[in-house]
């Protein structure tokens, strides 16, 4: 099975955005952010996903990417 990869640190590097400016338009601790942004995380809230897409101005296969086994 393939997995999902977050690239949120590109999305916020194209957007010019910092960690803390997005953390504090989603609402989350940068704690949490960082662990998205780093791909440290098993799942994301619907919720959460869209508080970022409406940050970044991006959709959500912006954020999302599916990578196949090798």
């Amino acid at each position: 099975m393939g997995q999902i990869i977050l690239r949120l640190d590109r999305v916020m590097a194209d957007r010019k955005m910092s960690l803390n400016e997005l953390a504090e338009r989603v609402g989350i601790s940068n704690v949490n952010l960082s662990k998205l942004k780093n791909n440290r995380v098993t799942a994301v809230r619907f919720s959460t996903l869209a508080a970022i897409c409406e940050a970044l101005d991006c959709q959500p296969g912006d954020v999302l990417e599916y990578r196949k086994d090798e």
